[in-house]
Parts: structure tokens; sequence; C-alpha cells
């Protein structure tokens, strides 16, 4: 009996070596895998819309990147050179425009949203946060000494920062970042789950981490950066928000009536709409100082808002409403919609037009 079970196992153990082989040959990076070609990428999930000038792109599911010149009669994919999750894109100009996901990816492109390069990922983030806290540079050109001062900031929360920082090299690029904001073709923030957020001044060339510069010791995630007026916001949970300190170079978190997650930002002048879970949402005619609630009239997630070309304030929820304020947020009404669709983000084509996305991905609407 013991000859019989000595010539079992290591036949076992060949069989299992052999998948194991197999299994390492065949696993790709989704980091180092570009988005497969599909017919009909704009009908895939999608979960974030912007404009480019008169362009429309989406960004999605599987780096699927799509975008349309004829208001979404029509649609191209996109040149994609990673197959990450999407989550968040923005364009500051007609041309230049940035978008980011999961594993920390950051895409940028130059020519309006047709293709686009990678300029950064959760390995260089890791690297970055080691080099600027802990003193070492080891990852190149994304890590500019000219722009990011080396050396941790002093306090009693820096041993637990440098733990931090080893934690985030030694689980790997498994961090999304959720939103990107660019103020010009330079200058913009990247933000993400647990306290992340980076500055770039080059157009995305190097990027400084502002871990420590966010009023944030529970290191909650930073759900979107937007500008409301000359402000700017960044949302999260536990009803925080956090406003630059254009003085300090620094977020502040500011005090709201809200315990539940706030996932967006929108408005305007003297009219800032937080919004967020089971159709929630916040205004501050004082940027930001007091909050007063909005009744929305709806019972699910509110994941998207923007603001038309004439003034009106808009937010979309993960149930299909589209909510519209002529009155600077002070009240909404309910958009009807013949075929609702989930939204998880909008943008305003012009005043009366709108581009939702979502699981069943772009649908464009009109709000007249």
């Amino acid at each position: 009996m013991k000859s019989r079970i000595l010539l079992i196992l290591p036949a076992a153990a060949t069989v299992m070596l052999s998948f194991i082989t197999f299994a390492a040959a065949s696993f790709n990076d989704v980091l180092d895998t570009p988005a497969l070609k599909n017919r009909h990428a704009e009908k895939t999930l999608l979960i974030s819309v912007a404009t480019a000038g008169k362009r429309v792109v989406g960004v999605g599911q599987h780096g699927h990147i799509v975008y349309s010149d004829d208001q979404g009669k029509t649609w191209t994919q996109a040149s994609v050179p990673v197959s990450s999750d999407l989550l968040a894109v923005h364009f500051p100009s007609a041309q230049k425009g940035w978008a980011v996901g999961h594993d920390g990816v950051v895409l940028h492109s130059a020519d309006g949203g047709a293709s686009w390069v990678k300029q950064f990922d959760g390995r260089a983030a890791a690297q970055v946060l080691i080099g600027h806290y802990m003193g070492t540079n080891s990852c190149g050109a994304c890590h500019a000494p000219e722009n990011t001062p080396v050396g941790a900031p002093g306090g009693p929360e820096t041993a637990a920062m440098m733990a931090e920082m080893k934690k985030f090299v030694d689980q790997g690029p498994d961090k999304p970042f959720l939103d990107v904001w660019f103020e010009s073709d330079t200058t913009g923030f990247i933000v993400g789950a647990f306290n992340l957020i980076f500055r770039t001044v080059d157009g995305g060339k190097s990027w400084t981490p502002w871990y420590d510069r966010i009023d944030n010791p529970k290191r909650f995630h930073l759900y979107a950066i937007r500008p409301v007026g000359k402000d700017l916001f960044i949302t999260s949970e536990q009803g925080t928000v956090f406003k630059l300190d254009q003085t300090k170079k620094r977020f502040t978190a500011l005090k709201t009536a809200y315990a539940g997650t706030f996932f967006g930002i929108t408005g305007k002048n003297g009219a800032v709409i937080a919004y967020g879970m089971r159709g929630n949402a916040f205004k501050s005619r004082d940027g930001g100082s007091t909050w007063q609630k909005i009744e929305t009239g709806i019972p699910v997630g509110l994941m998207g808002g923007t603001v038309t070309d004439d003034g009106k304030i808009v937010l979309v929820s993960q149930g299909g409403h589209v909510l519209v304020s002529s009155d600077d947020g002070t009240s909404f009404n309910q958009l009807k919609i013949d075929r609702p669709t989930p939204a998880a983000g909008v943008a305003a084509i012009d005043g009366n037009t709108l581009a939702l996305v979502g699981k069943r991905g772009v649908k464009v609407q009109t709000i007249r």
C-alpha cells in the first residue's frame, strides 16, 4: 500500500506543477494588456463621461473608452493601452484629457480622447509615496525631485505614516483612483481610495503626493474632486467634504449635517451641491461653512452631477432618475424619461442635452 501511495503522490504533484506553470504563463496583467476591441463598446458598462470641446468621451469597464463627435448618434472606440476598469475622466481642454481607475492607473490623451497613453499606475504610485516620505527615489521620471521635496512630515503621526507607506508597497497596485480633475493642461489632481491624492504641475510627467496635506486622519476614501466657483472640493465618507485652503496649500475638513457617503459635488457660485447615498443631497450657500438638506424625493444613490450651459443643475441616480434644478439647487424636479437607465455619471453636452452613462452604456437625453 505504501508503494502505491508513493507512486500516486508524484503523479499528482506533476499535474499540479503543470497547472501552476500554465496559469503563470497565461496570466496577463491588466496594466500591461491593451483593452480589447468591442463592436458595441458604447453599450457596455461605462462609469464616467466628459466633454472634450464638442466631443463626448465615456470610460468604463475593461479599459473601454468611446467617443462621439455627433452628440451621441455614432460612437468610436479609442485605443487604450490597459484593460483596467476606468472610473473617471476629465478634459480641461478640447485636446488634452486624463482618465483614472483601478490598479491606480492614470491615462492621458493629447488628441481629444481618440488615443491614450499610460502615465502612472499603482506600482509607480507606491514608489512615489516611499520616495517622497521615506527619502528614497526608485521610480525615475514619475518622481521629479524639484517638484517633490523628500522627507516625512514631522509630528506624532510620522511613524504611522511610514507604516502605511510600506503597506502600500507590500500590497501592490490594488487601490483605485476614483476621480481626476485638471484646472489646466498642466496642473491637476487625482484622488482615490484610502486617502490617495496626488498633484501634478507638468501635465502628468511627475506626481507629488498630498497624503499629508489633507485633514483625513481616518484615511477615508476620496470619491470626487471638483471646483465650484473659485473653490475646490473633495467628497468622502461619513458626511465629509474637504475644501482646498489656497493659502496653506492643504485640504481642510468641513462639517456637514450628514453621516453617509458623498459620491460627488457640483454647482456654481453661491450653490455648492454635495450628493450621495439614498438620494441625499445638501446645499451650501457660503462655500461650505453651513449646509442645508435638499429634499430630492428619491431613495437611491445619486451618482453624478453637472451644470448645463444655461445654468441648470442636474443630478442622476443609480435608479435611472434625472433631477433638474432651475433655482440654483433649492429644489429639484424629476424628469420624465421613456426608458430610464441606471446612471453612474452625467455630462452636459449643451443647455438641453445630457450624456448619461451606466451599466447599459451611454444614452443621450434631452431635458427640455
